[in-house]
């Protein structure tokens, strides 16, 4: 696809074809007889079906808008162009001639910018083949040896460039032919272009000059505070020095090497805080620590600041990467491994591939197998942090042992690692897993926070060591103990075990209840729930509701069932098994049950226990079903309605003896 020259190809500069040949220049036509080869071209005469030879036509105002709108996220994007262009044209002198000149220069006055090098340059010939055709580019044609060194690679070259400008002027002489007058490419955003040879002196040392003038509409893109802040942004780190040059003639430095990771400094202390005024200049926060990210291997050097506040792990954590010492994105989500959402990273790589944008990187396996890498040496910082500082550990921990759970959940090595320091919540408190397992070498550990909130009280009462597995990761890494501490167990806390560890009471008290218990079974079977009577602490709590995971299931079974129609309503019967019901237990410590328990009117019993069961259910914080609700409602209704009319006689034996 060629942009098209208002001139013919025979005054076009080596444009001409030999007699009789194919000519070789855009608009040119085929010679009597020959099959026609460029854009426009037309069959012989008398060629009668033969096919003619066509090329793809380019409306470059639709596609540099196509750049504007779909590939480029920004109209900045030029001004890395200029750059690449420029350090490419450097890179590839040196290595045609290791003692050239390395000069590169960037001048805005508001109405043009310049891009000046000391490259490798080009010919009449190379501007031609090079300049105007899209997707060409002189590292597919002839520079293979030096490719690995370059930041560009997909061709486009100065086409972005008219996402800005209206016109565009190149001057070049060639290092490798520097007999050869230089030459001007002069194009504009129309797609037409002409090319000429200029006087020796127009340009008299090897090298390229671009000169772009701005469209209207895009002159801020000129300003020159604008454009020295993003050359700065893009090329600080570019290996040829570069200078920018204002309307005020003075020089000042775009690039600033080395990296901020790689400078020396005189004592560690010096250097975090370096470090964190440089991660405070690129993220806008002061780091809580840093992490070096120096891995030869993989083609990375940089460093990884550790945020000072908590994140969300769903939080997609944005880092800040230059290939090869441009800028290719300060965006990049697909870095590191999901679970280092705690870090931000700024590196520099010569082995990933930028997408076509050069705004992001190509998720392929080299990017893997970095990402791999770099998770990696941050588990190798957390491992060096507990063998030999466990203050600065302790303060990590606080604040982002969720990552680190995370983390462990896969690396059985690494929660051996941050078993001393990892907090969980425990019957005993907030404490480390490993403190909990010396006093509870059976840990029990449940689903829900809300479940182990309701029983904690009591099972702390009894001795009964309960670990709060609610949280995010924790019920994984509990899961995980017995692979790291061979003399533990771990089990989910279920309605048995909690009953168990109750004190039961008397046969002879409990057999006096019986008519009590029964009343209270046939109210709340209907709702898949058991009564148990125990003796429990502490004596405050009156009732508690118990149920597991298979019990849940059980209940929702149930209730599907209810609203399901026919043929679902086998099914899901067809489903039911034996798995354990709800277990309201009454505290007989409590004095309310005990009154409760010698109450004669069955119906006032009734409604009394189905009070128990939603006061238990609500400080479960379970959620309630229709059924639930409609109990509470009845409950509370009922005992306001024997509050304001009470049953004449003696209700309740509230003696002593009606204990016994």
């Amino acid at each position: 696809m060629n942009l098209h020259s208002p001139e013919s190809a025979a005054t076009e500069p080596g444009a001409h074809a030999a007699p009789g040949s194919a000519p070789t220049e855009p608009g040119a036509h085929a010679a009597p007889g020959s099959a026609p080869t460029e854009p426009g071209a037309h069959a012989a005469p008398g060629s009668a079906g033969v096919p003619s030879v066509n090329s793809f036509q380019v409306d470059l105002r639709g596609l540099v808008d196509l750049l504007s709108h779909h590939l480029y996220s920004s109209p900045r994007v030029y001004v890395r162009e200029l750059l690449q262009n420029a350090v490419d044209a450097v890179t590839a002198r040196l290595a045609h001639d290791p003692g050239a000149p390395q000069r590169i220069r960037l001048t805005a006055t508001g109405d043009a910018v310049v891009m000046q090098d000391s490259g490798i340059g080009l010919t009449s010939d190379e501007v031609h083949t090079l300049l105007a055709t899209i997707g060409r580019s002189s590292k597919r044609d002839g520079l293979e040896n030096a490719r690995q060194e370059f930041l560009g690679q997909f061709g486009i070259g100065l086409l972005a460039c008219f996402v800005v400008a209206r016109q565009i002027r190149v001057v070049s002489r060639s290092a490798r032919r520097p007999d050869e007058p230089p030459v001007e490419w002069l194009a504009t955003d129309d797609g037409s272009y002409t090319v000429r040879t200029l006087p020796h002196d127009a340009h008299p040392e090897p090298g390229t000059t671009v000169r772009l003038e701005p469209r209207p509409g895009a002159e801020e893109w000129a300003r020159p505070d604008r454009v020295l802040e993003l050359a700065r942004d893009f090329g600080s780190l570019l290996p040829h020095d570069v200078t920018f040059t204002g309307p005020d003639a003075t020089d000042r430095p775009v690039t600033e090497r080395p990296a901020a990771w790689d400078r020396p400094h005189p004592t560690p202390t010096a250097r975090r805080v370096a470090l964190a005024g440089h991660c405070s200049r690129v993220f806008g926060f002061s780091p809580l620590d840093s992490i070096d990210l120096d891995l030869p291997v993989a083609g990375v050097r940089g460093v990884a600041y550790v945020l000072p506040a908590a994140t969300s792990p769903a939080h997609r954590a944005v880092h800040r990467v230059y290939l090869k010492g441009m800028l290719l994105t300060d965006r990049a989500d697909n870095l590191l491994p999901d679970w280092a959402f705690f870090v931000r990273v700024v590196l520099d790589t010569d082995t990933l591939r930028p997408t076509a944008s050069r705004e992001n990187l190509y998720d392929d396996e080299t990017l893997a197998a970095v990402r791999e890498a770099l998770g990696v040496r941050i588990r190798q910082w957390l491992a060096e942090l507990a063998a030999g500082d466990p203050d600065r550990l302790a303060s990590f921990l606080a604040v982002h042992h969720l990552g680190v759970k995370s983390m462990a959940r896969h690396d059985a090595d690494l929660f051996a690692l941050m078993l001393p320091w990892l907090p969980f919540e425990t019957t005993d408190g907030q404490v480390t897993l490993d403190e909990f397992v010396r006093a509870h070498p059976h840990v029990h550990f449940t689903r829900t926070v809300e479940e182990f909130r309701q029983v904690s009280p009591i099972a702390a009462a009894h001795g009964l060591g309960v670990v709060n597995g609610g949280y995010t990761y924790d019920a994984d890494l509990i899961a995980l103990l017995p692979r790291i501490r061979q003399d533990v167990t771990v089990s989910e806390l279920d309605a048995g075990a909690v009953t168990a560890q109750l004190d039961p009471v008397e046969p002879r008290q409990e057999l006096a209840l019986a008519g009590f218990l029964a009343t209270a079974r046939t109210r709340l079977d209907s709702l898949g729930c058991d009564v148990a009577l125990r003796a429990f602490q502490p004596v405050t709590v009156p009732a508690l509701f118990l149920d597991d995971r298979q019990a849940r299931h059980e209940r929702d079974r149930a209730a599907a069932e209810e609203g399901a129609d026919s043929l679902w309503t086998d099914i899901l019967g067809a489903l039911r098994g034996s798995a354990p019901r709800a277990r309201l237990v009454l505290n007989h410590n409590n004095p309310l049950v005990r009154r409760i328990a010698v109450i004669t009117d069955a119906d006032l019993t009734g409604t009394a226990v189905e009070s128990l069961y939603g006061q238990a259910l609500l400080m479960a914080q379970r959620p309630l079903r229709p059924a639930d609700t409609s109990l509470l409602n009845r409950a509370f209704l009922g005992l306001l309605e024997w509050a304001t009319h009470p049953v004449a006689g003696p209700r309740a034996d509230t003696s002593e003896e009606g204990d016994k």
